[in-house]
């Protein structure tokens, strides 16, 4: 875990690998939990039999399930202090090159890509995101993120 203590340390951070997060594993239980969050029941994410004739051999994770995983594994790799606010600002990129099967162990690699200052007291860090699937070569989701942070 690395901690940054206001925006100058922030800044500091540009272009450091902050590592990796713990594994998880996808359950079916949390892929039905997000289909019914977002009213996404698509077969190949619910139906457990009927998936297992489809194109993945069996139940995949929602690829926006992938993707808001990042936020728990990320509290895992960066603490921010001394900041009054911190928001989620957007996406640059997000790609989804291979699926999440239910039973798949997943994990968050991150990097600072840049950190920016910004009108009002603040920074952009640029977040490069890669949610590895543990044993494959290509990754589930990768991602720039934009966060924002404010004094």
């Amino acid at each position: 875990m690395t901690t940054a203590h206001g925006l100058a340390e922030l800044k500091a951070l540009a272009g450091k690998d902050l590592g990796h997060s713990s594994w998880l594993e996808m359950t079916q239980d949390r892929v039905n939990l997000f289909a019914d969050a977002t009213n996404d029941h698509q077969w190949i994410h619910t139906d457990a039999e009927k998936a297992k004739e489809g194109p993945f051999g069996g139940t995949i994770a929602h690829g926006y399930l992938t993707l808001a995983l990042v936020i728990p594994f990320f509290t895992e790799l960066l603490e921010i202090q001394g900041v009054r606010m911190s928001i989620n600002y957007g996406l640059d990129k997000v790609r989804f090159p291979s699926p999440v099967k239910v039973g798949d162990r997943i994990r968050l690699a991150a990097t600072v890509a840049s950190v920016d200052d910004v009108p009002g007291d603040g920074v952009q860090m640029a977040m490069d995101f890669t949610i590895e699937i543990e044993g494959s070569t290509k990754p589930a989701c990768a991602a720039r993120a934009l966060l924002r942070h404010y004094t």
